[in-house]
């Protein structure tokens, strides 16, 4: 892997924990509602709204790009990238095993979007791990 890649994996996951961070946040019913946009509502069938919880996830998602952003800029500091990585890794693992458990409450155009969704985000974020040229895992 090189640079480049690292920075096309960085890009997508910035731009997703920025996005998220400041819709859940700054507009929690909103974002609740109507995630994830195009006439689609995700949420609402997984249960009740609330604010606290919204809130919460949007800043989690906006840690996630905020450290994203920094490791964009910073892309040749392969600690930097890594701990990234397993950050966006270990929540996006956790997340898709989750939501493959609720597929079942989708239609098929929605469960096969949310399969495909998280599974690229645990991808990217997955080959951010894997080693560049001359990097010996430091």
């Amino acid at each position: 892997m090189n640079l480049i890649v690292y920075r096309v994996c960085l890009l997508p996951l910035t731009v997703v924990g920025l996005s998220l961070g400041l819709w859940a946040y700054f507009a929690p019913l909103h974002w609740y509602s109507t995630f994830p946009g195009m006439g689609m509502t995700w949420l609402p069938v997984l249960g009740p709204y609330n604010e606290h919880f919204v809130k919460d996830v949007g800043a989690m998602f906006l840690a996630l790009g905020a450290l994203s952003a920094v490791a964009v800029y910073h892309v040749g500091n392969r600690a930097v990238v890594v701990i990234t990585a397993t950050a966006w890794s270990i929540f996006n693992a956790l997340h898709l095993i989750y939501h493959v458990g609720m597929l079942h409450m989708y239609g098929a155009r929605d469960a096969a979007l949310n399969a495909v969704s998280l599974s690229s985000l645990l991808v990217v974020s997955l080959l951010l791990l894997v080693p560049g040229r001359g990097h010996t895992g430091g």
